[in-house]
């Protein structure tokens, strides 16, 4: 047992999401149990992971959880490994918001982006018709972001892209959207800063600079394209040229990338294929499904496109996850490592309050928010 790893998820304690700081002892090795110091609370070993308060072991989870992830049928796991349907289910639910929150955590931080891809998947529900929205970095073929509504509007695109927006520096941006106009007005509405003036009011808000939009439509005569138009909808044609050379693709913009994914994820959600006898009854288990199979695929499933010339004469290429790209990790994961990953929840933040603050509380921020 090693203090160092969990962190006290007590919302009332100030060393909230923080580990390493010595904090926490061992209070139960035989239940593995720990004590923080500052909340005077216990907190068991696998706070903040997919394992919290699950008794089944941890090989068994495992396996069903990478046969879910690669398409298998809930049915299957029933009759393969004699559980209920519903455990089944319980552990696709947990595994999705295990893989929700990993990505939260670890991918939508601030980085450069260069160039992004979206696209939309038309889902059929059972009784209706759903939407899924991707988007991806193109370089590293990083999956950013997802979001999964009823309808193909703009309530469907700005969750969307306000998650990219986490994830993405305010530098010089390159995204190739499909022909959907309303993905164009809320990538201009979402990447905005509002602009201080000292004045009252609400600020005024100013777009980021440096960023181009270049639409990709398609045209198709009942099954296959035949025209492929491509509009610079922001920036100017040159600034646009110039990045498209730069940019993956052989200077073209293209949507080859996401539709590689969607491909990906319509191959391993079951309830996205074509003709298919297993649709979803509700956009809870299609969201689910998005974040483990997302997950999946950045984190331990290695990319051709992705691999590295060999160093020396006689020696094997490199192979890279798109989490390995992108600087997140530096191996290839496996399912166990993305299920008991302890995902920390957000730090204290100091009470507001009136008049000065106390020595007590002075001195908690001073050591915990410094």
């Amino acid at each position: 047992m090693d203090p160092a790893t969990p962190c006290c998820p007590n919302l009332a304690c100030p060393a909230r999401g923080q580990t390493g700081q010595g904090h926490l002892r061992i209070h139960a090795c035989q239940d593995h149990r720990f004590r923080c110091t500052e909340g005077h609370q216990t907190l068991s070993a696998t706070t903040g992971t997919a394992w919290y308060r699950r008794r089944p072991s941890a090989e068994t989870v495992s396996l069903v959880v990478t046969r879910l992830a690669h398409g298998c049928p809930r049915q299957a796991i029933v009759v393969a490994f004699g559980c209920d349907a519903r455990t089944g289910a319980a552990w696709w639910a947990r595994a999705g918001r295990q893989g929700q929150a990993v990505q939260e955590h670890l991918v939508e931080h601030p980085r450069d982006v260069g160039q992004g891809a979206a696209e939309e998947i038309r889902v059929k529900t059972q009784g209706g018709i759903g939407w899924m929205a991707l988007a991806m970095m193109v370089k590293t073929r990083l999956w950013l972001a997802g979001e999964v509504r009823a309808h193909r509007a703009l309530p469907l695109m700005r969750p969307r892209l306000g998650r990219v927006r986490r994830g993405a520096m305010p530098r010089p941006l390159l995204v190739c959207p499909d022909g959907l106009s309303s993905s164009v007005r809320a990538m201009r509405e979402t990447c905005r800063d509002p602009l201080p003036t000292g004045a009252q009011g609400r600020p005024r808000l100013r777009p980021w600079r440096h960023i181009d939009l270049a639409q990709v439509v398609k045209r198709d005569a009942q099954r296959p394209v035949v025209d492929v138009e491509r509009r610079s909808m922001d920036g100017t044609p040159a600034r646009v040229e110039t990045r498209r050379r730069r940019s993956p693709g052989h200077g073209v913009s293209t949507t080859a990338d996401i539709e590689r994914l969607t491909a990906t994820v319509r191959e391993r959600l079951a309830s996205l294929t074509r003709r298919g006898r297993a649709l979803a009854r509700h956009t809870l288990t299609l969201r689910q499904g998005m974040e483990l199979i997302g997950s999946v695929d950045h984190c331990w499933t290695y990319h051709a496109s992705l691999r590295l010339a060999a160093s020396a004469a006689g020696m094997p290429c490199l192979k890279r996850t798109p989490a390995m790209a992108a600087g997140i990790t530096d191996h290839c994961w496996i399912v166990q490592e993305l299920l008991s990953f302890p995902v920390p929840p957000p730090r204290w933040v100091p009470p507001k309050q009136r008049g000065r603050p106390s020595r007590a509380l002075k001195r908690l921020i001073e050591r915990w928010c410094s």
